[in-house]
């Protein structure tokens, strides 16, 4: 197969398949060979991130991903697409394991947020503790210019019953319990946009849309800036990754 790239996934599985379906949907095709060509890794069974970066004496999740990563490149995809934002703790580790780009999802997120929000001050951000923990988003917020609001000590109980009580253990998004996180750090906390940092806080955004609060996507933006880099693959151009670093690759 040529021209193609690799998805590392299965963190969770869930919210890997709505990666998934925001892709394809949003590929032009009209026949089966116009969708893109990818290989899928879902590997559920990588330790969870957040217990690992808020406690180091839980299991390390990097050997996991190191693995896939090396696999993979054996195959020489066009570049790796990793849909887990808490995973990025190990960004520049993993890059350094492969010469394949990695997209940098966090960046790319915020990229996007410099560029459609610019008079914005201050900006919301919900994710897993331990993306909070890690810095990543707050880092690349702050990078961008702008100041960050992590709500209250309410907030992060809220967030996480989201992510883990309904999507992960009972795959449902309860509509109202999102629609009220937004509407607190609204309202509460004075932030007109709000950085969704977890990949399941993306799915409940994919199923619960119908709110009037702006939000950064990061796993809607990736998927968008996987398909434009695909599809400039399949025209037979080639990508300056020095040029997009700043926009798609970490440091």
């Amino acid at each position: 197969m040529k021209d193609f790239f690799t998805i590392i996934g299965g963190m969770g599985t869930m919210a890997t398949e709505s990666y998934l379906r925001l892709l394809n949907q949003r590929t032009p095709a009209h026949r089966d060979q116009d969708y893109l060509n990818y290989l899928l890794v879902n590997h559920a069974t990588v330790p969870d991130r957040t217990s690992y970066i808020l406690d180091h004496a839980q299991p390390n999740f990097f050997p996991e991903l190191k693995e896939d990563l090396l696999q993979q490149s054996l195959l020489q995809p066009e570049f790796f697409v990793m849909v887990c934002n808490t995973a990025h703790y190990f960004y520049n580790e993993l890059q350094a394991l492969t010469e394949i780009p990695l997209l940098h999802m966090p960046r790319t997120a915020i990229s996007y947020l410099q560029q459609h929000y610019p008079a914005e001050k201050k900006i919301g951000l919900i994710a897993t503790a331990g993306t909070i923990a890690d810095h990543v988003y707050e880092n690349e917020i702050k990078r961008a210019g702008f100041a960050v609001e992590f709500g209250d000590a309410t907030i992060q109980p809220m967030v996480n019953e989201l992510i883990y009580q309904d999507i992960k253990e009972k795959n449902i998004v309860d509509h109202e319990l999102y629609h009220r996180i937004l509407k607190k750090m609204h309202d509460d906390f004075g932030v007109n946009v709000i950085v969704l940092g977890c990949t399941e806080l993306s799915l409940a955004q994919e199923k619960a849309p119908d709110h009037p609060y702006h939000v950064i996507d990061a796993q809607s933006i990736i998927a968008d800036q996987t398909l434009f880099l695909a599809q400039q693959l399949r025209a037979g151009k080639t990508i300056d990754w020095a040029q997009a670093k700043e926009t798609y690759l970490g440091k």
